[in-house]
């Protein structure tokens, strides 16, 4: 059986139903936030970006809402219960330091909205300074997250409420210090 794979980047959104769905992002100091319906079996994952930040924070923030809002809504059109959803939300790093931490800033609007919308938030992994790749099975709630570059963690597909973290070989080589991704 082959799987029904999407994967999105900043500013989208992507809905799946059954075991087969995978949708996947790439994050640094955006957050994505997966909710689902446990009953319905359907779920969706969004990629948000620079929420509330500096500049323009009421075009800033008014998009990072209607991010998650638009999520719910097609999720609901799908036949998802808004009051039984239930989230997961990623990402959140800080990515450069020295300069402003907007993963912070990402993660905190995210938590907060998602409280003031009474959806409870059962995992999280935010914050930090390693990106991370994030696979999410919506008919089934399972995530993998995948830390990386040179972050010592392993790629493991979990689906209790907690990430589990593996030790892996550090490269040979060593570079720079320069990460890119």
């Amino acid at each position: 059986m082959t799987a029904d794979f999407i994967h999105i980047v900043q500013g989208e959104f992507a809905v799946g139903q059954g075991d087969n769905a995978v949708i996947s992002t790439l994050l640094g100091s955006c957050v994505a936030c997966c909710l689902w319906d446990r009953e319905a079996g359907v779920g969706g994952m969004n990629h948000m970006l620079l929420a509330g930040s500096q500049v323009q924070s009421t075009a800033n923030t008014l998009a990072d809402i209607n991010a998650i809002e638009s999520l719910i809504n097609a999720l609901c059109k799908v036949g998802a219960e808004r009051d039984r959803l239930q989230a997961k939300a990623f990402g959140g790093a800080r990515m450069v330091s020295g300069l402003s931490d907007i993963g912070q800033k990402n993660a905190e609007f995210t938590l907060n909205y998602l409280q003031s919308e009474g959806i409870e938030v059962v995992t999280q992994s935010l914050g930090g300074t390693d990106a991370r790749t994030i696979r999410f099975w919506p008919g089934t709630d399972a995530r993998t997250i995948r830390f990386w570059p040179g972050t010592g963690r392993a790629l493991q597909r979990v689906s209790e409420a907690r990430v589990q973290e593996v030790p892996t070989p550090q490269p040979v080589c060593e570079g720079n210090g320069l990460e890119l991704f």
